[in-house]
C-alpha cells in the first residue's frame, strides 16, 4: 500500500538499500523536503526570474503599473525630500514594500527605469517558489510536488509582478512560509518536540508582522494563523508548558504590528483609520473615480457576485482560455479531499484570499473588472494572484488522487499522466503569453494615457533650472518627476506638508516654477493667488486633465545653486 502523508513532526524517510547497498529515498513517499531538494528548485526559481526580467525590462513593462510607480516614489521619499523620515512612509499602503525597496531606489538610473522595485520582487519570488515546493513535500511525492510548483512558477502574470515594485510577489512568499511553518509547527505539536516548537513559533511571529506590514489580507492571515497555532497548543499541554514563553512572545509581536499602524495614523494623519477612511482609502478612491450619478459596480453588497467576480479573476489569472473552470473543480476536489483525510489541515489557511477578497469587493469598495465580465475593462486583475498557490497545490493534490485511484486498473494511464500534465503546464505557459497574460494587459491598458502625459509633463520638468523649486502635486504623477531625474527634496509638494500648505497660499512667492493639473490642489491654489504668475505651456492629453506650467515672477532664490 502507498504510504500517506505523515501527522508528525518527524521526517518520514522511507529508504531502501540499493544492490551497491547504498540507502536511497523512497520517491513515492511524501516527506517533509531536505534542504538538498529544494535548492535546485530555488535555483531553477533565480534563472525564470532573470529570464523574465530581461524581457519585461526590455519591453518597458516595469513601470506599466500606476502603484509600482508611487511604491517606488514613497520609498524614495524616505530618504529623498524636504522632511525625510518615517513620516514619509504613508498612510493607506503598508511600509514594508517601500522599506525593501529603499537600499535600492537611491540609485537614481533605478528609480528611472523601475530596476529598484525589481530586486526586491524578484528575491522574493524566489523564496516563494522554494516555500511552495517545500509546502508541496507535505502533501504530494516527489514528481507530483515538481509539477505543481511548475504550474506555480511558470504562471506568466507572476513572472511580470516579480519584476515590478508591486506588492504580490512580497506578501505571496509570505502567506506560503506561514503556512508552511504553520504546518510544520502543528505537526511538531503533536509529535512533542518542543524546541521545535519554540522555533516555529519565534519564525511565525516574525512573518506575521511582516504580512500585517506588507498587505491587509495579512492582517486576517496573521490572525488565523494566531488561532491555528493557539488551538493545537491548547490540545497539548504538554508542550504548551514548555513553549509558553515563545507563544507569548508570537502574540506580542503579533498584536504589536497591527496596533503600531492604528497609532502611526493617529499620530501623523490625527486618525487610526485614515487608512479605511480618510482621503486616499480604498472607499474615498471608489466615490472619486466614479461618475456623478453612477450606480454602484457589480458585486457592492452583493456577496454572490462579488465571489463570482473574484473567483473568476482568479481563474483567468492562472490558466490561458476556459481551462480555469477545470483548474477551480480540480482544487475544490483536492480541498475536499484534504478535509475528508484531514491532511496536513493548517494548508487551508491558502484559501484565505477567497473569502477576504469576496468581503472586499462586496464591502471594502474594492472592484475588480477583467474583460470576460461586464463591463469587460481592467481594474484590479491582480488580486486574483493571491489564490495561485491554493489552486495550484489542491490541484494537484486532486490529480495525485486520481493517480492513486487508477493505478491497479489503468497502470499504462496512470504512468502517462505526469507527463502528460508537464506538457499542459508548458502548453498553458506559452498560451498565456502569446495572449497576453491578464495583469500585464491590465497594464498596458491603463497606462496608455497615463505615460504619455507624465512623459510631457517629464520634458518641460527637464528643461527647468536645476535645483530650484517646483511646487507639483505628486499624490497622483510621481512619475513625471520620475521620469525627469528629478530629486524629491527639490519638489514643493503633498508630500511634505510642512512646506506644502505655505506654498499654496503664495504659489509664486515660495515656487520657481508650478504644475498645476486640472482638479489638483495647485490649480486650484493657482486659481485663488494667480499673482505674479506666468504661464509658460499647457499640455492636454487623451483621457488626462490638463497640465499648465507656470514660471514666478518674483521667486527671488532661482540663482541658488543646483541640489540635482
Amino acid at each position: 500500500m502507498k504510504p500517506r502523508s505523515p501527522r508528525t513532526g518527524r521526517r518520514v524517510l522511507s529508504t531502501a538499500p540499493d544492490r551497491a547497498g547504498v540507502v536511497v529515498h523512497d520517491p513515492n513517499v511524501v516527506r517533509p523536503a531536505t534542504r538538498e531538494e529544494t535548492f535546485p528548485i530555488a535555483l531553477g526559481a533565480v534563472v525564470l526570474s532573470f529570464l523574465a526580467l530581461i524581457i519585461c525590462y526590455s519591453h518597458g513593462y516595469l513601470l506599466l503599473y500606476g502603484d509600482a510607480v508611487a511604491h517606488l516614489g514613497i520609498a524614495r521619499k524616505i530618504l529623498d525630500s524636504r522632511n525625510p523620515g518615517l513620516a514619509q512612509l504613508g498612510g493607506v499602503w503598508l511600509p514594508l514594500p517601500h522599506l525593501l525597496i529603499v537600499p535600492f531606489v537611491q540609485k537614481m538610473i533605478w528609480w528611472q527605469n523601475g530596476l529598484a522595485g525589481a530586486w526586491p520582487s524578484l528575491l522574493c519570488y524566489v523564496a516563494g517558489v522554494a516555500g511552495f515546493y517545500r509546502l508541496a513535500r507535505l502533501m504530494l511525492v516527489p514528481r507530483w510536488a515538481i509539477a505543481a510548483t511548475a504550474f506555480y512558477a511558470l504562471n506568466p502574470n507572476l513572472l511580470y509582478l516579480a519584476t515590478t515594485a508591486m506588492t504580490e510577489p512580497l506578501f505571496l512568499a509570505l502567506l506560503i512560509w506561514m503556512t508552511l511553518l504553520t504546518a510544520e509547527c502543528c505537526a511538531a505539536i503533536r509529535a512533542g518536540r518542543h524546541g521545535f516548537v519554540a522555533r516555529r513559533l519565534m519564525w511565525l511571529g516574525l512573518l506575521i508582522v511582516a504580512a500585517v506590514f506588507t498587505r491587509y489580507d495579512g492582517w486576517i492571515a496573521g490572525a488565523v494563523v494566531w488561532c491555528v497555532v493557539a488551538w493545537t497548543l491548547a490540545r497539548h499541554r504538554a508542550v504548551w508548558a514548555k513553549v509558553r514563553p515563545a507563544f507569548v512572545l508570537m502574540t506580542v509581536l503579533a498584536v504589536a504590528a497591527p496596533l503600531s499602524w492604528l497609532w502611526y495614523n493617529q499620530h501623523f494623519y490625527h486618525d487610526p483609520l485614515d487608512f479605511m477612511r480618510g482621503p486616499y482609502s480604498a472607499a474615498a478612491i471608489e466615490k472619486k473615480t466614479s461618475p456623478p450619478g453612477a450606480k454602484h459596480y457589480r458585486g457592492w453588497h452583493n456577496p454572490a457576485w462579488a465571489l463570482l467576480f473574484y473567483t473568476r479573476t482568479a481563474q483567468v489569472d492562472a490558466v490561458a482560455w476556459e481551462v480555469g473552470f477545470a483548474v477551480m473543480v480540480a482544487a475544490l476536489v483536492g480541498l475536499w479531499s484534504v478535509i475528508r483525510r484531514q491532511l496536513q489541515m493548517p494548508v487551508l489557511l491558502l484559501w484565505m484570499p477567497l473569502p477576504f477578497y469576496v468581503y472586499s469587493v462586496a464591502y471594502g469598495s474594492v472592484p475588480i473588472f477583467i474583460p470576460q465580465l461586464y463591463p469587460h475593462s481592467f481594474y484590479n486583475a491582480r488580486y486574483g494572484m493571491e489564490m495561485l498557490p491554493a489552486l495550484a497545490l489542491f490541484c494537484f493534490v486532486a490529480i495525485a488522487m486520481l493517480e492513486e485511484r487508477i493505478r491497479g486498473s489503468k497502470p499504462l494511464a496512470a504512468r502517462l499522466m505526469e507527463p502528460v500534465v508537464l506538457a499542459l503546464i508548458a502548453a498553458n505557459t506559452i498560451a498565456m503569453i502569446y495572449f497576453v497574460p491578464l495583469v500585464l494587459k491590465e497594464g498596458i491598458v491603463n497606462a496608455t494615457t497615463r505615460v504619455p502625459f507624465e512623459a510631457a509633463i517629464a520634458r518641460e520638468l527637464e528643461k527647468m533650472q536645476g535645483g530650484v523649486p517646483i511646487l507639483m502635486s505628486t499624490s497622483d504623477h510621481v512619475g513625471a518627476v520620475q521620469q525627469a531625474g528629478i530629486p524629491l527634496r527639490q519638489m514643493l509638494s503633498d508630500a511634505d506638508w510642512d512646506t506644502w500648505h505655505p506654498a499654496l497660499e503664495d504659489p509664486a512667492g515660495h515656487a520657481a516654477f508650478v504644475v498645476a493639473i486640472a482638479g489638483d490642489p495647485v490649480s486650484a491654489a493657482v486659481a485663488a493667488h494667480p499673482a505674479h504668475l506666468t504661464e509658460l505651456t499647457v499640455l492636454c492629453s487623451t483621457g488626462q486633465p490638463c497640465a499648465r506650467i507656470y514660471q514666478s515672477d518674483i521667486y527671488k532664490g532661482a540663482s541658488t545653486g543646483s541640489i540635482r
